[in-house]
């Protein structure tokens, strides 16, 4: 079995698909079985639309294969392919990191395919809950500078939940998932430093209004995996941050969408962006996470 895991700013959230290597399918045909947005045009390597980006997500596991000529004279004229990877695939049958969709099969080894979809279409903003999307009122925020007072208080809270993260995965030796929560703590708190001196004056002491909080949407399993304890599973870890960062994302699409000043609108599309990307960095691990524990 191979996992692949789809990822595309044309998609909601990633998506990891179950293939059977061997059988002779295209990276492209199982996209196309799974409605995964990969452009296509003429499906035999001439034309260059399928172009994707491959990791391979265990990089001892990294299988040889013959690239085809078609290919490497179609990646030379995108210019996607270094003389380095020429020659790995040339003298040693190793791919390059880029490929055609068309061209590329599936091996025995769990992938992530990276592409950037139709760029004629607005990218697709990451999957929020039912609450969130029915959302149409509650306190507005009136200006600029009581937005960042919020911003300062949302990023240094989430800054403090992920390092209670970061120690209990370091605690339980998961050394990559401590590394991704200190690096997410250190993201949030240079979002709430830049708040706070943007608004000088800004109150980083406010707290979020509750209607803000979707109801019954933080529930108190959520608040026990937040405590740091030595013995969260690495899953539960995942998808505690996962909620936070949820959250957070949501808070700024709903200061956005009930802003009446057009000052306060702008300055929150920049934090949903921010946080719209951690949320499907968070969703890409959390897939990659329950694959592994399945199999």
């Amino acid at each position: 079995m191979a996992n692949i895991t789809f990822s595309s700013p044309s998609m909601a959230r990633d998506v990891t698909v179950y293939a059977v290597a061997g059988d002779r399918g295209t990276v492209l045909a199982i996209a196309k079985a799974n409605k995964i947005p990969i452009p296509f045009d003429c499906q035999d390597g001439e034309c260059g639309s399928c172009l994707i980006e491959v990791k391979h997500l265990d990089p001892l596991a990294r299988h040889a294969i013959a690239l085809t000529e078609k290919e490497k004279e179609m990646l030379k004229q995108l210019g996607k392919i270094t003389k380095k990877e020429i020659v790995d695939a040339e003298v040693n049958d190793m791919p390059p990191r880029h490929r055609l969709a068309c061209q590329c099969f599936v091996r025995h080894e769990d992938i992530l395919v990276s592409f950037e979809g139709d760029k004629s279409l607005p990218a697709v903003a990451p999957h929020t809950t039912p609450a969130a999307r029915r959302y149409k009122g509650g306190m507005v925020i009136a200006t600029v500078p009581d937005f960042l007072g919020y911003v300062a208080k949302v990023e240094a809270d989430a800054a403090l939940h992920f390092d209670d993260l970061a120690k209990a995965m370091t605690a339980s030796k998961a050394d990559d998932l401590a590394t991704l929560f200190t690096q997410l703590a250190g993201q949030s708190r240079t979002l709430a430093e830049g708040a706070k001196a943007q608004a000088a004056g800004a109150d980083a002491d406010k707290e979020v209004p509750d209607d803000y909080v979707w109801p019954h949407y933080a529930t108190p399993e959520a608040d026990a995996l937040w405590a740091g304890d030595a013995t969260l599973s690495r899953l539960d870890a995942l998808k505690a941050s996962l909620m936070g960062e949820r959250r957070c994302y949501e808070f700024y699409v709903a200061a956005e969408a009930t802003a009446k000043s057009p000052e306060v609108a702008k300055a929150a599309r920049p934090f949903i962006k921010a946080e719209g990307e951690r949320v499907k960095v968070l969703e890409a691990w959390i897939t990659r996470e329950e694959w592994a524990a399945k199999h």
